[in-house]
């Protein structure tokens, strides 16, 4: 019997990039806001009206270091100690 080698799924690079774009897309207005007058109640709406929003970009750098082009360092080492 032969092994077959499977192709390597790699992560999309551009997962990141397309979730902090609707982050922030669904902040807009909230974001408006807060820049022209910011007061503590439309800051804690904006909080509790978009939560998933918030989480999404506070978890941003976690998400370019898991899913980000620069996973690979040049020597083929992988940049996670985890990572085969």
């Amino acid at each position: 019997m032969t092994s077959r080698s499977e192709p390597e799924l790699r992560p999309a690079p551009l997962l990141p990039l397309l979730l902090l774009v609707l982050a922030l897309g669904d902040l807009s207005t909230e974001l408006r806001l807060l820049f022209d007058h910011f007061t503590v109640t439309t800051l804690l709406e904006a909080i509790r009206n978009h939560p998933l929003a918030l989480v999404v970009l506070v978890a941003q750098p976690s998400l370019w270091r898991r899913y980000g082009r620069g996973r690979r360092q040049p020597n083929g080492v992988s940049a996670h100690p985890s990572d085969p």
